[in-house]
């Protein structure tokens, strides 16, 4: 059994029109910009976003947004300093969002990763959040009901995984990249080094291979900071999503 795909464009080569990816990172940490630009490369539109924001300059995750390809985010942080993309699609109703607490949204998708259909908090009663939403008292407090999050893929990036897919991560850079792992049907992973079966210790290994199904090692992965920084732009001004 071997996971590594050849390219990140093979790797996401059956997204389609239409599919819901959670894609990891928190901002650029764990960010897996080269799996991402395979994406707009691809071209598939209609995509439902699942992540903690929404990307930073005209790279990665928000030149996905900005090139038309995602519908609806699901997000904690839809605006951060170096939000270009997604504050004027969205002024302009362009691009919908559904607006999660933090920790709601990683227990949403935890919950989808464990078989478990909802679940109840306390986070967002008495606000706008809430409305629309099954209120539960339990022992005298108020409770929202909160529906898991699922996906047909996810996009993560690893610090090593071997050929079996069992994935270790860099520190923070892991965020949520375990549970949308386990969240997703499909979960693509671009990686700094795919090593040697054995290589691994067993009692390291944050995510089993079981929820891995294809692997890209990418050695020198671009850095989001500098690519902002920088003012690039994806894709290229002269490169239509598809070619």
């Amino acid at each position: 059994m071997d996971k590594n795909i050849s390219s990140c464009a093979t790797a996401v080569a059956d997204i389609k029109d239409g599919d819901t990816v959670m894609i990891g990172g928190f901002g650029e940490a764990g960010s897996p910009i080269e799996l991402i630009h395979a994406l707009i490369d691809h071209g598939a539109k209609d995509l439902t976003v699942i992540n903690n924001n929404t990307g930073s300059g005209r790279v990665g995750l928000a030149a996905l947004i900005e090139n038309n390809q995602v519908a609806k985010m699901i997000c904690s942080y839809p605006r951060t300093a170096n939000s270009l993309v997604f504050p004027e699609l969205y002024r302009n109703n362009k691009i919908q969002l559904e607006l999660v607490p933090q920790g709601t949204l990683a227990e949403r998708i935890r919950a989808g990763g464990a078989g478990v259909p909802a679940f109840y908090t306390k986070t967002s009663v008495g606000t706008p959040l809430a409305k629309g939403k099954e209120i539960r008292n339990f022992d005298g407090h108020d409770y929202v009901m909160e529906r898991s999050l699922k996906a047909d893929f996810a996009l993560i990036k690893a610090k090593c995984a071997d050929r079996y897919g069992n994935l270790i991560f860099n520190k923070t850079a892991r965020n949520f990249a375990p549970i949308m792992a386990m969240a997703a049907t499909n979960t693509l992973v671009q990686v700094n080094q795919v090593v040697a079966l054995g290589d691994i210790n067993p009692e390291h290994v944050v995510t089993p291979g079981i929820f891995v199904n294809r692997i890209i090692e990418v050695a020198n992965p671009q850095q989001e900071s500098q690519l902002v920084k920088d003012g690039v732009v994806y894709p290229p001004m002269n490169k239509v999503a598809g070619e």
